[in-house]
């Protein structure tokens, strides 16, 4: 399989800020008609992976950026704002960059890392239906001379179906999780293209199988041990996912701003046809405007606190940039509902009109959301502050 020829290098948290200001702006363009097609973004992809963004994340002494957490979420927060599913699609390459940060060894830091740095992608196949809990693993590493070999099925695998690279969790012979670097093209590996979700369309969020698949002994990296320790594993995939949220909400608020502004608004019997002057179109705007804005800012502070957690990983610092990215996700999970059904409650049936297209927003906010239950979010908070319980080690906080 190949990958992105002439690759830009970003240098700095700045240069990574103006390239996805840019790029976003040309994602945005089509995002529409993706989701009404289900035309799956491979140019996008393609140009996303020549921008340099997917390797923004590497450490400084590997050749990369090491852009500040707070930079990587406004990136992902620029792109999901264009397009909920683009801002999607790379969650899990940075998850499983963070996993190599923290338990790869020097030599495969430096090999991965400079796949990553000359467009390389890296999918996810991670979760696995029909198991007892959600953190339960079937798919099998077994010994094979100097290598090893994978049997199972994967599903919620996205990016896979772009991917050059499929960070794979397996459960070895000893019963201890790893995660296994596949290449893509590897024999007995199918990505099946079954996502069928109404929102995020265009993820490519569907099934790997693993038939028998070799993996060189060089590719597989420690994974149970980095959630056995306080690592910001954990932190860093939820940031991103939360960001994700941020870039849908803010999505929805410009678009339904724009809306209101523009379109003929027959609901309004203020008997004028501006907007500003119709009192429930201006609460709900400031309602909206405070929640998203407090996102915005939770966000930023929870990047702050990740930062703060990988210079100097330790409990009680992991904990406090889990409970502040934990914080970012319960209000991101409501506001990016909220702004999405605002949204429609604003265009009305105009929404869904294939020339808007404006019912994405809330249908991408609703598929995301149910990653993993924000409920657990308020309470891992509240048993923070109250009783001085540090969260569980684990990837859902």
């Amino acid at each position: 399989m190949t990958f992105s020829h002439h690759v830009a290098v970003i240098t700095s948290d700045e240069q990574a800020l103006i390239v996805a200001t840019d790029l976003a702006e040309d994602f945005k363009r089509d995002s529409a008609l993706r989701d009404r097609e289900r035309r799956l973004p491979h140019p996008e992809l393609e140009a996303f992976s020549r921008s340099g963004l997917w390797g923004i994340s590497v450490p400084k002494e590997y050749g990369g950026a090491g852009v500040s957490n707070v930079s990587l979420a406004k990136v992902i927060a620029l792109i999901a704002q264009a397009d909920g599913s683009l801002g999607q699609i790379p969650q899990n390459h940075f998850y499983a960059l963070e996993v190599l940060r923290v338990n790869g060894s020097p030599e495969q830091k430096q090999r991965l890392y400079a796949e990553v740095l000359a467009g390389q992608r890296f999918g996810n196949a991670l979760a696995e239906l029909g198991t007892k809990t959600a953190n339960d693993r079937t798919t099998r590493l077994t010994r094979d001379g100097d290598g090893y070999r994978i049997n199972g099925r994967k599903f919620y695998s996205t990016g896979a179906l772009y991917a050059q690279r499929i960070p794979t969790s397996v459960v070895d012979e000893q019963g201890v999780q790893q995660l296994a670097f596949v290449p893509a093209d590897s024999q007995g590996l199918e990505v099946l293209d079954d996502w069928s979700g109404f929102g995020q369309r265009t993820t490519g969020s569907g099934s790997v199988v693993f038939d028998n698949v070799y993996v060189a002994a060089a590719d597989v990296v420690p994974f149970q041990s980095a959630f056995e320790r306080p690592t910001t594993v954990g932190p860093l995939a939820q940031i991103l996912h939360a960001a994700i949220d941020a870039g849908i909400a803010r999505a929805a608020y410009e678009d339904a701003l724009h809306f209101v502004r523009t379109k003929t608004r027959p609901w309004i019997d203020s008997g004028n046809d501006k907007a500003t002057d119709d009192p429930l179109t201006l609460k709900s705007f400031g309602h909206l405007s405070v929640r998203l804005h407090a996102t915005e800012a939770l966000l930023e502070r929870a990047g702050e606190l990740l930062d703060s957690a990988q210079a100097a990983t330790n409990a009680d610092s992991v904990a406090a940039a889990s409970i502040a990215v934990a914080e970012t996700r319960a209000i991101s999970t409501e506001i990016s509902l909220a702004a999405g059904t605002t949204l429609f409650e604003l265009a009305g049936s105009q929404a869904t009109l294939a020339e808007h297209g404006l019912d994405r927003h809330w249908r991408n906010a609703r598929v995301h959301t149910l990653h993993d239950p924000v409920r657990w979010k308020y309470h891992a908070v509240g048993n923070y502050y109250l009783n001085q319980q540090n969260p569980p080690l684990r990837g859902t906080i």
